[in-house]
């Protein structure tokens, strides 16, 4: 009888749905699930998830795609972990209930409360200890927001009944029965953490009133996670990785170096830049994250936030019915000789980087007699480059130089928009063979812990280019076309 091919489990609870992926020695798929995670909108602005639904959906994947794998004659011998970053929930360390549902990144509830920090002065202090930018995205305020006003919440925290954390912490909660750690990547995206000094930070603690005796452990993104409680697979599986999804996609894309870029589209769209052990603080309204901790050492990289570039897609399909499927905007972008002057400004929920502007709000400008759906399902394209070449300009401001990006997400399949991106950005867009590169990277760093890779960057070597879209769009084209966008963001910041 042959023995069973060891097999590395990613599981990568995203913002629309909950996945796992069964990964080959090699990096290929052996077995994939997903389910879509529904998403709630109280008030406007307000963007929430029921923690169950991120726990069921998530255990259930994981179910089917080890199923999958044992049928096919695998085996899972370690388990990663990647998530949705910034989305915070509260739970009971005894019953790991939440105690609230839980407030997504999207959310700009807490806006108020930002503000009020800001006015105060208080905006540099939180940059330089943690990278950040005071604004609702990050998960401080959304702690804090449910201690208030979740009956009982702050007196029950206080006498350490409940638990704080990223989904990362919840599933591993979850997972193991109760275990309360999260990885430095994760805990970076709070505004609580020192990136300084490598831990959690009691002068921020106190300015956004979340003790920290709720906080999970911080351990390494490569790390000993404890074992997953044998009722939920048969049997008890160690996790040995922990990343959020942008840092775990810059690993799938191989980008350790400066110079590298990755740039990620799901719902929103995020630009990684390492910058190795040099902790840069951006000039130009970019974010200093964590990229990794490895042996309790930190490599940190610059990062852009855009909150809507897969959802603007979507809008056009659930929303407006202008499409019937994703596949349809392309289609439709291709009809048009060019834009015909209409700019889309997806602030639907705000800008981010490197405006920061949460009151903004969406705007289609430029419309004439003549438009129509098409000339809409483009602009909404075209609104993804734009604000990716915005990045890319403020990247630039600060010295780090983009010799070619790396994409990856859904919205990547997209011929036309890859090519467009090129185009405006003026630089090489490469796209890899393999697409799942948020998962791959958890698994990546999984196999180091287990021993199915010798070295982060020996797994990582796996990466396959499958195309190269190379800018083909003459210079006075692409200022004309940036100059248009520039006043469309303009008119929807006024």
């Amino acid at each position: 009888m042959s023995a069973l091919e060891p097999l590395i489990l990613a599981i990568d609870q995203g913002t629309t749905s909950s996945r796992a992926i069964a990964f080959r020695s090699d990096g290929s798929v052996a077995a994939m699930a997903q389910e879509l995670l529904p998403q709630f909108y109280p008030a406007p602005g307000w963007v929430e998830q029921d923690g169950e639904d991120i726990w069921s959906t998530s255990l259930a994947c994981a179910r089917r795609a080890i199923s999958q794998a044992e049928a096919a004659g695998g085996r899972i011998i370690s388990i990663g972990i990647t998530n949705q970053r910034e989305t915070a929930l509260i739970w009971d360390r005894r019953t790991l209930k939440p105690i609230h549902r839980a407030i997504v990144w999207q959310d700009r509830r807490t806006a108020s409360t930002c503000d009020d920090l800001r006015e105060q002065g208080l905006e540099e202090l939180v940059s330089r200890a943690t990278g950040l930018v005071l604004d609702p995205y990050f998960s401080a305020a959304k702690l804090a927001w449910m201690l208030d006003h979740v009956d009982g919440a702050r007196q029950n925290a206080q006498q350490g009944r409940l638990a704080f954390g990223t989904v990362d912490s919840f599933l591993v909660a979850r997972l193991t029965g109760g275990a309360h750690w999260t990885d430095a990547t994760n805990a970076s995206r709070t505004c609580l953490f020192n990136i300084v000094n490598n831990e959690w930070d009691e002068q921020l603690s106190e300015l956004f009133r979340v003790p920290l005796n709720g906080m999970p452990a911080v351990l390494d993104s490569i790390d000993d996670f404890g074992v997953t409680d044998p009722a939920h697979f048969g049997q008890a599986i160690p996790i040995h990785a922990v990343i959020g999804d942008q840092q775990a996609a810059a690993v799938g894309q191989a980008c350790f170096a400066p110079g590298d870029i990755k740039c990620t589209y799901g719902t929103g769209c995020f630009m990684l830049a390492p910058t190795g052990e040099t902790l840069v603080l951006s000039q130009n309204r970019l974010l200093t994250t964590v990229a990794l901790r490895i042996d309790g050492k930190l490599t940190y990289a610059l990062e852009g936030s855009i909150f809507v570039a897969g959802a603007v897609v979507q809008w056009l399909r659930d929303n407006l019915g202008v499409i019937a499927n994703a596949a349809e905007s392309e289609a439709l972008a291709r009809s048009l000789p060019d834009n015909g002057g209409v700019y889309l400004v997806p602030a639907f929920v705000g800008l981010g980087a490197p405006y920061w502007a949460a009151s903004a709000r969406g705007a289609i400008l430029g419309l004439s007699r003549g438009s129509g759906k098409a000339e809409i399902a483009r602009a909404a394209l075209e609104s993804v480059a734009y604000q990716t070449a915005d990045l890319i300009d403020a990247m630039t401001r600060d010295g780090v130089t983009c010799r070619s990006l790396k994409v990856d997400g859904g919205m990547t399949a997209n011929d036309w928009l890859m090519q467009f991106l090129a185009d405006i950005q003026n630089a090489p867009v490469d796209r890899p063979a393999v697409l799942e590169t948020t998962a791959l990277g958890a698994a990546l760093l999984a196999g180091v812990k287990a021993g199915v890779f010798s070295s982060l960057e020996g797994g990582a070597s796996m990466r396959r280019t499958e195309r190269i879209f190379a800018p083909d769009m003459r210079a006075d084209d692409r200022a004309s076309l940036k100059a248009g966008w520039a006043r469309a963001v303009e008119r929807v910041l006024a």
